[in-house]
């Protein structure tokens, strides 16, 4: 039976698509969907305000940054248009924040190959540790996909080997930027101290 179905009076479709009959319906099973009727319809209506929320709040953010630029010379935004602002007392804090989603291209290949070359010749004990991060860094996750940030991560080492220097080049190159994430968090100072607390809203999926 499709959703189109006209369902006749004193008949429920249960989750096999079958028309039940009402009276046949046990009470425990009536007010566990009514509880679960209820709770999504809630849910919907969170959905929607954080999602209005989400947008009125890049929207005025975005505004006071060009204000702040166009009528106060004053720059605001750091790197990819990360901004943070602070309430005048210093209790609130507003951060937006832009998260790039980064891949990596088939010259990550050439640079692990330059890289197995370095360790293979490595053998002193003094640059063991690396042939650890390098292994480290080169697992995938669970699902099978290389962790961005340990690969990027092997950048820091400033070794001198030429091969090394190349590779590390090669991983720079080989960096895709599939995608980005727009976010707005919103923390509370704690007390008198400097430390902030975030107000949970998890607002980054809508």
């Amino acid at each position: 039976m499709n959703a189109h179905t006209q369902i006749p009076e004193g008949y429920r479709l249960d989750a096999k698509g079958r028309l039940i009959p009402e009276d046949s319906i046990k009470p425990i099973d009536k007010a566990r969907d009514e509880l679960v009727q209820e709770l999504v319809t809630k849910a919907r209506e969170l959905n929607r305000a954080l999602a209005q929320f989400k947008a009125a709040a890049f929207g005025d953010i975005e505004s006071f940054v060009q204000l702040s630029a166009e009528e106060y010379g004053v720059s605001l935004g750091g790197r990819k248009g990360n901004v943070t602002l602070v309430s005048f007392d210093g209790q609130y804090k507003i951060q937006r924040a832009i998260q790039d989603y980064i891949t990596f291209d088939e010259r990550l290949e050439a640079a692990k190959g330059l890289i197995d070359e370095c360790l293979k010749d490595w053998t002193d004990g003094a640059r063991s540790e690396i042939k650890v991060i390098v292994q480290d860094a080169f697992r995938t996750d669970k699902q099978g996909n290389l962790r961005t940030g340990a690969v990027l991560a092997l950048r820091r080492h400033d070794f001198d080997d030429p091969r090394w220097l190349k590779a590390m080049d090669a991983i720079a190159d080989a960096v895709q930027v599939t995608g980005s994430k727009s976010y707005v968090r919103i923390y509370e100072r704690v007390g008198d101290s400097d430390q902030y607390r975030p107000i949970s809203l998890d607002i980054a999926g809508v």
